[in-house]
């Protein structure tokens, strides 16, 4: 996938919700992998051409792998020209070591994001740019459906009462297939990410039950992407009336 393409759809995400508004700081959270780097990307492309004026800061939570290795990133923002900030904690060794988590995933979610939103402040950011794609709207739903029966994803654009931070998801509209081709073709330097339990969680499940069920309906992912649109949750009624 092109960038010009990676751009549109970005556009049409941040307009249909209005995410962007004028004098906008907004932090792009960095994991390293395909996703986050696809959006610094994407946000630093259409800074370029965008009617409101805003500024993107990368910020990464070092969670404390002795393994990641960051030195591509940082050289990938100076070359884009973008402010680059690397939070070091020891959350890693909290989890695995000192407490031994058997499902780690959701405290470390809460300490990363803790540490996230604090250095997000620190640098006068107002809001933060998560790179969740189509795919990860479809299967929180499915997860949301299969482990607490209810019907329920996380919204484009969220504010967060406690940190005074709005949560932006830019990438919306793009697959996880489009992410993956603009990765390859631009030679985008992902950073393999060192977790142990990467890979083995429920997400991961959830994700191989859809890659299945639209292999077998095929359509069947974009179906339920409308039907969260349609769906008239909280946060979405934006898209309920987009502009055609």
């Amino acid at each position: 996938m092109k960038l010009q393409q990676v751009l549109s759809y970005t556009r049409r995400a941040v307009d249909d919700y209005q995410m962007i508004a004028q004098g906008d700081r907004i932090a792009v959270g960095i994991s390293g992998g395909k996703d986050s780097l696809t959006l610094l990307y994407a946000l630093h492309g259409l800074k370029r051409f965008y009617p409101k004026h805003f500024e993107i800061h990368a910020v990464t939570v070092d969670l404390g792998f002795q393994n990641l290795d960051l030195s591509r990133i940082n050289e990938l923002c100076r070359e884009l020209d973008v402010e680059y900030t690397i939070v070091k904690t020891d959350i890693a060794q909290i989890i695995f070591e000192d407490r031994k988590e058997e499902n780690p995933c959701s405290l470390c979610a809460k300490m990363r994001k803790g540490a996230l939103n604090q250095a997000i402040k620190e640098n006068g950011c107002n809001k933060v740019a998560y790179a969740h794609h189509k795919d990860d709207v479809v299967e929180t739903m499915l997860m949301s459906l299969i482990y607490e029966g209810r019907f329920h994803t996380f919204s484009p654009v969220t504010y967060l009462d406690r940190t005074e931070l709005t949560v932006i998801r830019p990438l919306m509209y793009m697959n996880e297939a489009d992410v993956i081709g603009f990765v390859r073709k631009y030679n985008v330097p992902v950073v393999k990410s060192p977790c142990p339990a990467d890979g083995y969680t429920r997400r991961e499940y959830v994700k191989q039950l859809l890659r299945q069920l639209n292999q077998e309906n095929p359509g069947v992912k974009e179906r339920m992407f409308t039907a969260i649109q349609n769906g008239k949750m909280k946060g979405w009624e934006y898209g309920c009336n987009k502009p055609e």
